[in-house]
Order: C-alpha cells, then sequence, then structure tokens
C-alpha cells in the first residue's frame, strides 16, 4: 500500500512511497473540457448542496460540534478526490501496459479539517492510501491527476458577487 499526504505547506509522503512535489507553480486552463455546478445554501455546513439532481443535506460533524447527521464537504471533497486519482492511475496503467493492475486497485481518501499553522481560519490536509498497484504506476497516476496537482500546484480561484 503507498501513502500520498498533501499539506497547505507541501506535499509529504510515507511508507515507501517516494513521490516528491515539484516547486509551486500556478496550474490554468486553456479550454474546459467539462463544467461542473453545485449550489449551496441554508446554513452553510448545515444547510443544502445541489448539483445536477444530487441534493444532499449537509451537516457539521460531531467533532467540530455539529449532528453528524448529514454529509460535510470533507466527505465529499475525499469521495472526488479519491475518484479522480482512481481514474488517472488507471487512465495511465493503459499506456503503461498496466491495465490489469490498476483494474482492481483501490484509493482510499482522507481528507482532514484542522487549524493551519501560522495563519487564521481552518486548513486542509489529505492522505490518500493505494492499494492494488506498484509505485511507477502511482507516481504516474499522481502527476496526471487534476486533484493532485490541484493540491500540489495550486489552481485558479475566481470568487466574485453574483
Amino acid at each position: 500500500m503507498f501513502v500520498a499526504r498533501h499539506t497547505l505547506k507541501s506535499s509529504r509522503h510515507f511508507a515507501n512511497a517516494s513521490i516528491r512535489s515539484q516547486s509551486r507553480t500556478l496550474v490554468t486552463l486553456k479550454d474546459h473540457k467539462y463544467t461542473a455546478q453545485a449550489t449551496a445554501q441554508g446554513a452553510g455546513r448545515n444547510g443544502e448542496v445541489s448539483s445536477n439532481g444530487l441534493d444532499l443535506k449537509l451537516a457539521l460533524p460531531k467533532e467540530m460540534g455539529g449532528t453528524g447527521q448529514g454529509q460535510n464537504p470533507e466527505q465529499l471533497f475525499a469521495m472526488g478526490y479519491s475518484a479522480c486519482l482512481l481514474g488517472a492511475i488507471q487512465a495511465v496503467a493503459k499506456g503503461m501496459g498496466k491495465a490489469d493492475m490498476a483494474k482492481n486497485a483501490k484509493v482510499h481518501a482522507s481528507v482532514h479539517i484542522g487549524e493551519p499553522e501560522g495563519m487564521p481560519g481552518f486548513g486542509i490536509a489529505v492522505d490518500m492510501r493505494v492499494e492494488g498497484i506498484d509505485e511507477e504506476l502511482l507516481k504516474a497516476g499522481h502527476e496526471f491527476c487534476p486533484y493532485s496537482r490541484l493540491m500540489r500546484s495550486g489552481g485558479v480561484v475566481n470568487v466574485s458577487l453574483a
């Protein structure tokens, strides 16, 4: 099993994985292949979120003083990242002649929320554990995955009034 960890400050990797973060750059897009849209409303982390027919009630986790009677953004991010990394691994595996290895791979994501060092507010850290593949395929999938690129290199975020 290989483990990759992303934090606010840098990428570090544990166990026997040896993937290293490159110097921080900014990822920009030259075109858009697909755009997902979502709307959050209500009481923020205790409100609702919807995206193209997927409607979820949100609840602050018990560990953060909430009821835990719903989903939270960290769960949704963990689900998205694990699916994206698995898809990236399977996509690059074909070109590496490792498609059979990748078809049964599993990606486990842990998204942690807490206080970042040296700044106010909250921050996230991510641990990715992948089973069923080798380190070469993990590195290639991690390099190809857009979620990994976002965590490694940052991306453009535009915030504006509607």
